[in-house]
């Protein structure tokens, strides 16, 4: 599918088709790229410079972390695509006999958890980006720390995206408990990426207006 290799324009036309992949899975991969890109953008102007030479080591292991992340997130884009493949199949299998129904059903219930292993490590990906974030924010250049903000945004948004894409299949899950569990894991991953996510933009925020603005 390759579709992290295709170019921005291409992959919004992609998107914007009837096709059903790449969906909010894999948009939410990419939103969570850009955001850790965009950390990383932070540390990129941080590192070398004489101001921020006490931290220069952290900058370089952040980056290095960053990078690797960027990596992970673009892999995911297809990943996500790819975990989607049997469910479609899975929609189209013949319930004509009870027999056809009961192995629809079993292929279905199968189907449907494999396709949450993606969105579950885009979440995973996103509470680590975040935290890489946060320390950027703390640690670079002063002239980046919007865009760090900014990174942080993104990556809280691909984190909730990716939420939504478990929850749509937990949701049709027979196995109850499966999917309750699911669901708790969803729930405590997205929690902490959005309170991680938003201490950073209201301390970004904070440092940059004015005091007593609203």
């Amino acid at each position: 599918m390759e579709f992290a290799k295709k170019t921005c324009e291409a992959f919004v036309e992609e998107l914007s088709s009837g096709a059903p992949v790449p969906g909010g899975g894999g948009a939410s991969a990419l939103v969570g790229a850009i955001g850790i890109a965009l950390g990383n953008m932070v540390g990129s102007l941080t590192a070398g410079k004489k101001k921020y030479a006490a931290v220069e080591a952290d900058i370089l292991r952040l980056k290095a972390r960053a990078s690797g992340l960027q990596e992970v997130f673009l892999a995911l884009i297809d990943a996500d695509a790819q975990g989607f493949s049997p469910l479609a199949a899975a929609y189209s299998m013949p319930k004509e006999t009870p027999e056809q129904r009961a192995e629809k059903a079993r292929v279905m219930e199968d189907a449907l958890c494999a396709a949450c292993a993606a969105p579950l490590s885009i979440l995973e990906r996103c509470c680590e980006a975040v935290e890489v974030i946060g320390e950027f924010a703390r640690k670079g250049s002063v002239l980046a720390v919007s865009d760090a903000g900014v990174a942080a945004l993104l990556c809280r948004a691909a984190a909730q995206g990716a939420s939504l894409n478990v929850y749509v299949n937990t949701k049709l899950m027979a196995d109850r408990n499966r999917a309750k569990a699911l669901n708790e894991r969803t729930a405590r991953l997205t929690a902490r990426c959005e309170e991680k996510a938003e201490e950073i933009y209201a301390s970004v925020r904070a440092g940059l207006l004015p005091e007593n603005t609203i």
